[in-house]
């Protein structure tokens, strides 16, 4: 039977994603980057290491941005390993989180159908 108890990795990614998307936040509007949110944190399970998926208001912007944010994720983790009380803080990797992007996609495919009629 599997064990309904959270994970520590999950309870990491949780709190990375807490702490990260305020640190995103500050960071945007002090670089005047386009505005970007956390959508999601996935931690290797040695901890060695996190993936910080990212979605940016303007999708022609996101390569910039994630370029950017991979530029400042060493302050990023100096920040995080002053406020979390973990022995090692994993290296940040950001990626872009397309997901959104296909959803709205999707969608106005599905509303040109509706309005043709063949749904």
């Amino acid at each position: 039977m599997p064990s309904s108890e959270f994970k520590r990795t999950d309870r990491i990614a949780a709190e990375l994603r807490r702490l990260l998307g305020s640190m995103v936040h500050a960071a945007v509007r002090d670089h005047a980057l386009p505005s970007v949110s956390v959508s999601d944190v996935e931690v290797t399970r040695d901890l060695d290491s996190a993936t910080v998926w990212v979605t940016t208001l303007l999708p022609d912007a996101s390569r910039d941005t994630v370029k950017a944010l991979n530029g400042m994720a060493k302050e990023f983790r100096q920040q995080l390993s002053r406020t979390m009380r973990i022995r090692r803080v994993p290296e940040l990797r950001f990626k872009y989180d397309d997901s959104v992007d296909k959803g709205e996609r999707i969608e106005s495919l599905l509303r040109q159908e509706k309005d043709k009629g063949r749904l």
